[in-house]
């Protein structure tokens, strides 16, 4: 038997992790209060739990899982998340209660565990049962949502710079996109983890973006239609469309919901100049932030006019968005950049004393842009796609010098994020399904 001083102290150190109904189940057993402790603490919280693995307490429903671990559910999450089929339509994926109807002092009136099921009879009768791994998968706990949050939703972002750049560039063959999934999903969470990757091999037809974005989804249409040309047209409104560099920019910053994914098919190629430039803001944006915190909070949070104005096809455009050069989703984190020095409108309807430190926190960041730590260059060759992030890359390109015989020739497409990440989902599933 454990001396009774040695117990009481464990027992202490685990009532610290454990709910208040079962501290209060074990503190008015009998093994406590007589101190006889023929075995660990630990043992007689397990029982208790064995004996009770699911129960109420404070608006949550409590469940023990194989672990010994509490979830926590709070009843109203429960109750709008019941799977019954009054509830959710499971050929459609989706909840079916109307929340005009839906009583938010709703509590349980009953509830039992058996095997991996929990059953609860809610107060307004309604019943309700659900699988301990789908609760599992739902946990409200950093852990459990960080994986679905890295792992579903977004797949984690990996910065880079000029100094490793040629370890996070990854090569495809078309083929091999075209008739495996498996290399087709390799070659999307590359470019969604990344930013940038290049297809190889690609045959010399003017279809072949139609028929790659076709494995993904479709093209995303923008008044430039579903694909572009870039080929140096002298008299054209578009300055991607001449043989002069090319700045750093984003494609078409002008867009609430902008191009997300890129797609450069070159078809030919001069001998003299054309390389694109690349440089990763999500790795530069951070780099900001943490040496040029004034900078940085400048660029992230005075908005600029965008613009385009001109005529493509006889059909004239005229569009507008308003948004910081660095964009932060609500924790604070990079979600997008907008850069482009010639669609950058002279309308600038920020107050006045912004002006001035915005100008000067934009040159710092264009002057980060071209610097050859943060900048790459690479000249894509006939049959290669060069495919990139047009959310979080900024691009450029070198002056070329087209011939009689050598003509600088690109075809280019867009696919939008929401598209990609949904097919990425989905292959996923049916690889592993498979």
């Amino acid at each position: 038997m454990r001396a009774a001083g040695v117990g009481i102290i464990q027992i202490v150190q685990q009532l610290k992790l454990a709910p208040t109904r079962v501290k209060r189940a074990l503190l008015t057993s009998q093994v406590y209060q007589t101190k006889s402790f023929s075995a660990t603490p630990q043992c007689y919280i397990s029982k208790i739990q064995n004996e009770e693995k699911v129960f109420s307490e404070n608006e949550m429903i409590h469940v023990v899982n194989e672990n010994g671990n509490y979830m926590k559910y709070p009843w109203l999450w429960l109750r709008d998340n019941c799977q019954c089929k009054t509830c959710f339509n499971p050929q459609m994926q989706s909840r079916t209660i109307d929340w005009k109807y839906f009583d938010t002092s709703v509590h349980p009136k009953s509830y039992s565990r058996s095997n991996d099921l929990v059953n609860i009879t809610w107060s307004d009768e309604h019943e309700s049962q659900y699988s301990l791994k789908w609760l599992q998968e739902r946990e409200f706990v950093p852990a459990t949502q960080k994986k679905w949050l890295t792992q579903v939703y977004r797949l984690t972002q990996v910065p880079w710079n000029a100094a490793n750049f040629s370890q996070v560039l990854k090569r495809f063959q078309y083929c091999n996109l075209i008739e495996s999934d498996e290399k087709l999903l390799q070659w999307l969470e590359s470019l969604a983890v990344f930013g940038i990757a290049i297809i190889e091999g690609t045959p010399s037809r003017e279809d072949q973006l139609q028929k790659l974005a076709n494995r993904v989804g479709f093209i995303k249409q923008t008044h430039y239609g579903e694909e572009f040309v870039v080929r140096n047209k002298p008299d054209t409104t578009n300055l991607a469309y001449l043989a002069v560099p090319l700045q750093m920019h984003t494609d078409m910053p002008y867009y609430d919901y902008k191009p997300g994914v890129n797609m450069l098919h070159c078809m030919e190629q001069t001998t003299e100049g054309g390389e694109n430039q690349f440089v990763d803001c999500l790795y530069l944006s951070q780099l900001l932030k943490e040496t040029q915190p004034d900078i940085y909070k400048t660029l992230s949070t005075v908005p600029v006019d965008w613009s385009d104005i001109g005529e493509e096809k006889k059909d004239a455009f005229h569009t507008l968005y308003r948004a910081p050069v660095i964009c932060e989703d609500k924790l604070g984190q990079f979600a997008r950049v907008n850069y482009n020095q010639w669609q950058r409108d002279s309308h600038f309807n920020v107050p006045l004393e912004d002006v001035i430190s915005w100008y000067k926190a934009n040159a710092i960041f264009t002057k980060a842009l071209y610097d050859q730590k943060n900048m790459v260059q690479l000249k894509t060759r006939p049959g290669e796609i060069v495919t990139f992030d047009n959310i979080r890359l900024v691009h450029g390109r070198s002056g070329y010098s087209d011939s009689a015989n050598n003509e600088r020739y690109i075809i280019g497409s867009y696919l939008d994020w929401d598209i990609v990440h949904s097919r990425i989902r989905i292959l996923k599933k049916e690889i592993t399904r498979s």
